[in-house]
Formats: C-alpha cells, sequence, structure tokens
C-alpha cells in the first residue's frame, strides 16, 4: 500500500505527541493548538489509513498494534527528515557535546550508542551528565546540557521541550538469584522482605506507588531509596531485598543471572523512554545524528 498523499508532516507530529504523552489536552498544549483542532487531525489520520491508532484506557491514550507500528517508523522518518534539514546548514566548530543520561538508559542504550557516534565522529567529545530527573531537566531548560536519554518528563517540565519515543521501558520487581521466598505470593513477599523503592522524585515513583496501593501494601514503609546500579545490587546481593527500579538499568545483572525478576502482572508498570531536547534554536547535525543512532539503537 502506497502512503495516501494526503498525509502531510502536521498529521505524523501530532500523532507523536499523543503516542509520547497519553492526552490530548498535553498533546494539544506542546503543539500549541487547540484540542478539538488536533482531535480533528488525529481522526483525519485515522480516517486516511483505516486503522485505529489509539484505545482509551482509564484516563490514557494508549497505542494499538497498529498505532506502535507507525509510531516506530515515523518516529525514524521524520528523524531522518530533519537530520538532513539540519545537515543544511551545519554548524561550524562543534566539538564537544553535552548529553543528560537517566539512569534507565545509562547502562545499556547510551553505551552503544556513544561508541557508535565514537566511530563516526571521532574528534567530538561526549560529555555525558548524569543524576535524577529534576537535575537534568533543569540543566536542559538552561542550557547545561543539549540532549536528555530516559523516561519522557512529566507534562509541567516540557514547556519549550520536545520528546521523541523510542522505546517502553517496564519497571521491574528483582531481587538476588535464589532468593528464599522465590514461589511465595508477591504481595506477602514485599509485607516481609525489605523493599527498595526509586527516590521520591524519581519519574517511577508514583507507578510504584499505585501499585503498591492497588495490593493494599500503600503504608509499606521502603527500607531504602535508590535509582543506582551500584547501592540496589550491592544492598540486593547481601540481603532479602526486593527492589523497584527501571528494567533498563539491571537488565544486564537479569541477564546475566545475578538477579531475578518478580511477576507483578500490572500493565501500567511501564513507560515511555526517548530524547528530550529544546525546541528552540537552530538545527545541530550532529546532535541530530546521536538522536538518530539512539532510534537505531532500539531496533530490532
Amino acid at each position: 500500500m502506497i502512503m495516501h498523499p494526503a498525509i502531510k508532516l502536521r498529521h505524523l507530529r501530532v500523532f507523536l505527541d499523543i503516542a509520547a504523552r497519553g492526552s490530548l489536552t498535553a498533546a494539544a498544549r506542546a503543539q500549541g493548538i487547540s484540542q478539538p483542532a488536533l482531535s480533528r487531525t488525529l481522526a483525519e489520520l485515522e480516517a486516511l489509513l483505516q486503522v485505529a491508532l489509539f484505545r482509551r484506557e482509564r484516563r490514557r491514550l494508549v497505542l494499538t498494534e497498529a498505532g506502535a507500528l507507525l509510531r516506530t517508523h515515523a518516529a525514524a522518518a521524520l528523524q531522518m527528515l530533519e537530520t538532513g534539514v539540519a545537515a543544511l546548514h551545519p554548524v561550524e566548530g562543534t566539538d564537544r557535546l553535552r548529553v543528560g543520561i537517566l539512569p534507565t538508559a545509562a547502562t545499556r542504550l547510551f553505551p552503544r550508542v556513544a561508541l557508535r557516534f565514537r566511530e563516526i565522529h571521532p574528534q567530538v567529545t561526549l560529555a555525558v551528565e548524569t543524576g535524577p530527573h529534576c537535575h537534568l531537566i533543569r540543566l536542559l531548560h538552561e542550557g547545561g546540557i543539549d540532549l536528555m536519554i530516559g523516561r519522557m518528563p512529566a507534562a509541567a517540565d516540557m514547556a519549550g521541550l520536545r520528546f521523541d519515543h523510542l522505546y517502553e521501558d517496564q519497571i521491574a520487581l528483582v531481587s538476588r538469584a535464589g532468593h528464599p521466598l522465590r514461589g511465595q505470593p508477591v504481595r506477602d513477599v514485599l509485607a516481609t522482605c525489605p523493599v527498595i523503592l526509586p527516590p521520591q522524585d524519581a519519574l517511577i515513583r508514583r507507578a510504584v506507588e499505585d501499585y503498591l496501593q492497588a495490593r493494599n501494601l500503600a503504608g509499606l514503609r521502603p527500607a531504602f531509596e535508590t535509582a543506582a546500579l551500584a547501592v540496589g545490587r550491592g544492598i540486593l546481593a547481601a540481603s532479602d531485598a526486593l527492589w523497584f527500579i527501571s528494567q533498563g538499568v539491571v537488565g544486564d545483572e537479569l541477564d546475566r543471572g545475578a538477579l531475578m525478576q518478580w511477576p507483578t502482572d500490572a500493565g501500567f508498570l511501564t513507560g515511555a523512554v526517548g530524547l528530550t531536547r529544546r525546541q528552540a534554536g537552530p538545527g545541530h547535525p550532529m546532535l541530530d545524528l546521536l538522536a538518530q543512532l539512539a532510534i537505531e539503537g532500539t531496533g530490532p
């Protein structure tokens, strides 16, 4: 099937914004248009494609299977187009890019992207800043970093920023391998063993609290709070504690068998991971290349 000639860039930008934010209201605010106008644009796109791109779950819009497939290709196509346009007006003398990396992208995705970028531009230094979301988002707004890779910021932080979706990351519940209560009901284990939660200001903290509340564990007091791999891994190795943490942080530990993952049976314990950068300012070819490598790095 050839793409319908009536499909415009505005259709794809609206679609990707809704997919990233899960809300017509938030996407309309980011696009600077009214919600009815945004709804009409989405309806036009679905009519042209003859498929439903979203379904409503609670108060969020969730991608259908067709929508998820379109997002993967639409995001890559738009990024390549923007990279090409920016390349027409290169920034001279660029020898350093400042990148903020949140924990969920720090151990797997970004090292692959950084090494590939190094192969293409060995003369450019990637200055990597890590830390909590509130620290990196402030640096991004102030110009201290050029790009942030990690979970999608809250709507309140998105003024003047754009978010490009890469993939969905699950919040995992993990412990050391060979935990003595393995096979017991998760709720009972959480009520019995020490629990590590993400920090209060972590983007995933609210989802974890909702999970605990749904299982009548709202009063659970964490023994520790951290999103740092070295700290969490050390505590788990020496105890029977369980840790709620982004799967991207502990993916290698799970693959090696050093940690084990507990079933949570909660579909909402997922969140969008992607690239956040400022909307204003001229195009930056090497920054766009870094973004494109991140998109390619999450492909099959």
